[in-house]
């Protein structure tokens, strides 16, 4: 049995880009810890590939959306699945996210900004501004944006990414103040994890730039599962407005 089992029993929790990476780790926590899940992606298919594990391993609900979060319209159908099927969003994640290569800042071009802060910015508010006032009216809910590192500790490579988390850091203080007492935002900012994304990394060059992280290595990522359950639960009752770093360390480090 998790040892977390029971802390979210009666809730549903809404997870975008839930099908994998970070997203999958948190699904599957909150099933284990008595929720009933929806899990969103643009790839249904691994959504309810995902779905039916959660079923079989945990006896929760889950239900598999297909949806785009740089879509307004998707969103829209998004949450209208979820409260069709179960009355109700108790935990929203707002965990879908891109971060776009390109050769050099000067050759950014336009859709790929439009692109990043579509997915990035966006699709996060509109999600939020529609699950918000719902949740207030069924008795309140946790809101959890899933930022990183990179929103203050911006490089050059990633310079439109940087600047779409820093703005979600933004909206979720903004939110946290439009739709309390009763609901709850907070930001989770990520450092790196080892999750399939982590594949394309050269390793060489992270192994070195891993020792000005205090904790010298990338996070596992099943260790996002106690912050988010902390952020989820009613542990969290009185933490709103919060950017809270779950990178090692990084983000508190000199270099």
């Amino acid at each position: 049995m998790s040892a977390h089992a029971g802390v979210l029993d009666g809730k549903v929790a809404l997870v975008t880009g839930g099908s994998r990476g970070l997203g999958r780790e948190m699904v599957l926590a909150f099933a284990d810890a008595g929720a009933d899940v929806v899990i969103a992606s643009r790839k249904v298919e691994s959504c309810e590939a995902l779905a039916e594990e959660v079923s079989e391993r945990t006896g929760r609900k889950a239900l598999a959306v297909g949806a785009h979060v740089g879509d307004w319209s998707s969103i829209e159908h998004l949450v209208d699945r979820a409260y069709e099927v179960f009355g109700r969003v108790d935990v929203l994640v707002n965990n879908a996210g891109i971060a776009p290569t390109y050769p050099s800042l000067l050759e950014v071009g336009e859709d790929l900004w439009d692109k990043t802060f579509a997915v990035n910015v966006r699709g996060p508010f509109r999600l939020v501004a529609l699950v918000g006032p719902r949740m207030r009216e069924t008795g309140g809910g946790s809101i959890i944006n899933v930022s990183s590192i990179a929103s203050v500790r911006p490089v050059p490579e990633f310079l439109p990414y940087a600047a779409s988390k820093a703005a979600l850091n933004t909206l979720t203080q903004g939110f946290a103040s439009a739709y309390g007492p009763t609901v709850r935002v907070n930001c989770l900012m990520a450092g790196p994890f080892l999750t399939d994304i982590s594949s394309a990394w050269d390793m060489e060059a992270f192994e070195r730039d891993a020792q000005h992280i205090p904790l010298r290595r990338a996070g596992r990522p099943e260790e996002v599962v106690g912050t988010a359950l902390y952020l989820a639960s009613d542990a969290s009752s009185y933490t709103t407005g919060v950017v809270l770093p779950v990178d090692g360390g990084r983000s508190a480090s000199a270099w």
